[in-house]
């Protein structure tokens, strides 16, 4: 495998041994799995708290991670192709730390770590099991784990360089210095804070597309462009592998930018069956990220950490389903940490039930990101306050009499309004002309696009 430099220049070639773990059945071969894989939004929360802290932020790299798992089951393993004992060609070995492609290598990587994390006194997440927590004396330290690539946050520099130094004691550990590659996310820092983007990886998939050299376009999607499941011709077997391939490149390009996420979230729902309408609609979306391939994700100094959500709802917007979407859009002070766009599962009977299943989305997610926040020793001042642009929804948050065209709607009901009557919870109506989460649910034009850009901090580099 050939590794790459941000600016496109090789880093390194590497070779491994892989064991063939495809042949493993569960409950004979492995039990346990586990991927420490840390979630977008943690990464987002910590990277907002060190900007609005002037915090260090360190990245290392553990060289052959899965290797330093011990493993807690009896594994054989055939000999490797060309490399057999010539005295005894039939012996089979029996593995006494992790390989890769192992099963259970994943989690007997993530046990050796943590455990070595908890003798320095780091503390897991109850809400990220990948976030690590150091608090003592006053000196901080937020440990993101990626499988074998690491970030760390603190408050003190000298601690930060403590902590590599003992990890390299027990690890082979790879000091990157600050914070600049992660994952193909390039971190760019000017006087207001950090940016993040993927510049790199925008290219390579405008590559892998054949469509360095495209005319550009202003917006993602059309506004006049209703997708529809039988729109088009159906793909060929190849154009299908293609165009799946094409779409899962989008996604990963959606943690940084969320003016994507619409867009992309469409033509991902028809990944089964694609024809031509629908391959058209993912290369507009290239179209524009060519446009745009160094707009990234900016993070501030911020002095309030309150917490504010904007959800929004396009009623029975699909054609084939008449399903709503639904998104929001939650900020950290003025720092933006997370964002969705989703169909909704079920059929909406109203206008107001569409728009209250995404307010109790926003909701979830709300106090979701209130524990980790908790956990990193971050207390609110004041309760999140949730923009809704739509009146009923707003109301019935707040009045708690039903009638027959609401009781349909009773759970979502139920969660938020506790919230609410906790005063856990504020909900404040918005016009839907300052809705920000407006372009998670639909296309928007040309101008409406730039201003819903602008106010998710998106930013051209």
């Amino acid at each position: 495998k050939t590794k790459f430099r941000p600016d496109g220049s090789v880093d390194k070639y590497k070779a491994r041994l892989v064991a063939r773990g495809f042949t493993q059945q569960y409950g004979i071969d492995y039990h346990d799995t586990f991927s420490p894989v840390v979630k977008p939004v943690t990464v987002r929360l910590v990277l907002a708290l060190a900007v609005s802290r002037g915090w260090c932020l360190r990245q290392i790299d553990v060289s052959n991670a899965f290797l330093h798992g011990f493993l807690s089951e009896e594994v054989y393993m055939q000999q490797p192709p060309g490399f057999e004992d010539s005295r005894y060609p039939r012996h089979v070995c029996k593995l006494q730390r992790a390989l890769y492609g192992l099963k259970q290598s994943p989690h007997a990587w993530y046990a050796r770590l943590s455990d070595k994390l908890h003798q320095l006194g780091f503390v897991a997440s109850k809400a990220d099991t990948s976030l690590f927590i150091f608090d003592h004396h006053g000196v901080f330290i937020y440990m993101l784990v990626y499988v074998d690539d690491i970030v760390l946050a603190g408050s003190s520099s000298a601690a930060v360089e403590k902590l590599v130094t003992t990890l390299s004691g027990s690890f082979p550990v790879k000091d990157l210095g600050r914070l600049e590659y992660f994952l193909g996310i390039e971190a760019t820092y000017n006087s207001e804070g950090l940016v993040l983007s993927q510049h790199k990886y925008a290219l390579d998939l405008l590559h892998r597309a054949n469509m360095e050299q495209c005319r550009s376009v202003t917006t993602p999607m059309s506004t006049s462009d209703k997708m529809s499941r039988d729109q088009g011709q159906p793909l060929s077997s190849e154009d299908t592998l293609k165009y799946r391939s094409l779409v899962g490149g989008l996604q990963y390009l959606t943690l940084t930018r969320p003016d994507l996420s619409f867009a992309v979230n469409k033509v991902c729902q028809y990944l089964s069956q694609p024809t031509t309408a629908h391959y058209e609609a993912v290369k507009r979306i290239l179209r524009y990220i060519r446009g745009t391939v160094s707009t990234g994700l900016r993070f501030r100094r911020s002095a309030s950490m309150g917490l504010s959500i904007f959800t929004d709802a396009d009623w029975a917007g699909c054609p084939d389903d008449r399903r709503s979407t639904g998104g929001f859009a939650i900020f950290l002070g003025s720092n933006l940490v997370s964002w969705s766009s989703r169909k909704q599962p079920t059929v909406s009977r109203s206008s107001t039930e569409a728009e209250y299943k995404a307010l109790a989305n926003g909701t979830a997610e709300a106090i979701w990101i209130q524990s980790v926040l908790k956990e990193l020793g971050v207390f609110l001042s004041h309760p999140p306050v949730l923009w809704c642009d739509n009146v009923g929804a707003t109301y019935l948050s707040a009045n708690p009499v039903f009638h027959a065209r609401t009781k349909h709607i009773e759970i979502d009901f139920h969660f938020v309004r506790e919230r609410v009557a906790k005063k856990q919870l504020q909900i404040r109506f918005v016009h839907s002309r300052d809705q920000i989460a407006d372009g998670f649910t639909k296309p928007l034009p040309t101008r409406s696009f730039e201003d819903f850009k602008h106010n998710l901090n998106l930013m051209k580099l």
